[in-house]
């Protein structure tokens, strides 16, 4: 049985609409200000890969484009508008933390989406496809308000179609740090994938066993799964449209290490394709 304590004990200051989303953790236990302590503070790494994938891509940055700084700007948003509503779990936050979520997979499509894969009517022109991204967003974002309990399977449902591009790129490259990256990335989404959903639906069995964390592992795996992600669009971007330099990809802090966070160096060289 679900062991959430009443909603009624949390502070005045919080006391205006909760969300309907509720997730495994049993909510103000360790504290009368948090709702939800792991599910809030597994957040934080959102605020430390943010930063330093800022630090790590700058040469990438400064060859390809500035927007790698506002992509890392919107996932440290998303850490702490995830924050904000696990510890209040009020319908405010959760509509930050999901609109959030989208306006991130939304600059993501626009700065990196292989223009083969353009809807036909945009005639490869990326800056028609980044407008039809964005009024595609904004859409969305109104559309949050309509029915909000299916906000995150909608989110998690674009994964999808993602999975389906880099399928498609996979197949068609023999570059072996581009193949181990979709494949780390395709991993890690699915493990934190397979967390949240265990967490919506098995609820039950993980409280029986007191074990409440599967959603605050899903923040650690998605958090791990920006880099890799970020890292495997510049690669395939780069195929397209850095045909006369080449990426070569490491690991901080060390390449030799078995686990570390991917980045790029950009290399110049004089082919062409």
């Amino acid at each position: 049985m679900h062991q959430h304590q009443s909603r009624a004990k949390m502070p005045s200051v919080f006391a205006y609409q909760s969300s309907e989303v509720d997730w495994c953790e049993s909510n103000f236990q360790h504290s009368e200000l948090v709702a939800e302590f792991y599910n809030t503070f597994s957040n934080v790494f959102f605020l430390i890969f943010g930063p330093l994938m800022m630090f790590l891509m700058h040469p990438y940055a400064q060859k390809r484009t500035w927007a790698v700084y506002g992509v890392s700007v919107l996932f440290m948003v998303i850490g702490l508008f995830s924050m904000y509503f696990h510890m209040t779990l009020s319908f405010v936050g959760q509509l930050l933390d999901e609109i959030s979520i989208l306006w991130l997979l939304a600059s993501s499509y626009s700065v990196w989406m292989p223009r083969c894969y353009f809807p036909k009517f945009i005639k490869g022109s990326r800056y028609y496809f980044s407008c039809f991204v964005i009024l595609t967003t904004v859409i969305s974002t109104f559309l949050t308000f309509v029915k909000p309990t299916i906000n995150a399977y909608a989110l998690n449902s674009i994964a999808i179609h993602i999975v389906y591009i880099v399928h498609q790129e996979y197949k068609k490259t023999s570059n072996g740090d581009l193949r181990h990256l979709i494949e780390m990335s395709v991993i890690l989404w699915a493990a934190a994938l397979t967390s949240w959903i265990s967490d919506r639906v098995l609820c039950s069995f993980w409280q029986r066993i007191h074990f409440f964390y599967l959603h605050s592992i899903w923040h650690v795996l998605i958090s791990l799964t920006f880099p890799y992600g970020i890292v495997t669009m510049a690669l395939v971007d780069a195929k397209y449209e850095m045909p006369g330099e080449t990426l070569k990809v490491h690991y901080w802090p060390r390449d030799s290490w078995f686990i570390g966070l991917p980045y790029v160096e950009v290399q110049d060289n004089d082919k062409s394709c």
